[in-house]
């Protein structure tokens, strides 16, 4: 397990946060799975700051990314990450209860990789999370080097 990237999970709604790890656990996936409640904290992790300065240098596999945050809301988040050469290559998934069209189109001209908007139901949340696990966590290839490519 110490070679799995984790999974970076990135919700302040206690409610979505638990229904989301429990999808998680049941999709069998390995790769642990670091919370952060905020857009600061999720900042503080991905450069190595404050309580995360002694991480290990594994970036996460993807970012499951809530758009409504408190402190720094997710599309700044995904702006600070896709303008940094060191992270933009990371995965994000902007994963929320908008159905606002706007910011379905400001995502994606951030660079967000995926924009999914939570299911209302119970068993199609749980759906869907498990199948963002396996195709980030599993399926899907990351760039050679580390994430870093050259223009």
């Amino acid at each position: 397990m110490a070679d799995l990237k984790p999974i970076l999970l990135v919700e302040d709604s206690p409610n979505d946060l638990e229904l989301t790890m429990t999808a998680l656990e049941q999709s069998q996936i390995a790769n642990p799975v670091v919370v952060a409640r905020d857009g600061a904290e999720a900042l503080d992790y991905l450069y190595r700051r404050g309580p995360f300065e002694n991480r290990q240098d594994r970036d996460p596999a993807v970012i499951l990314l809530d758009l409504k945050l408190p402190k720094i809301d997710g599309l700044e988040v995904l702006a600070k990450v896709k303008s940094d050469p060191a992270l933009r290559s990371l995965p994000i998934v902007m994963l929320t209860s908008s159905r606002e069209e706007s910011d379905l189109v400001r995502s994606y001209q951030l660079g967000v990789n995926a924009f999914v908007v939570k299911p209302v139901g119970f068993e199609d949340f749980f759906k869907a999370i498990r199948e963002l696990g396996v195709f980030w966590a599993l399926l899907n290839e990351p760039p050679p080097g580390g994430g870093m490519l050259k223009p």
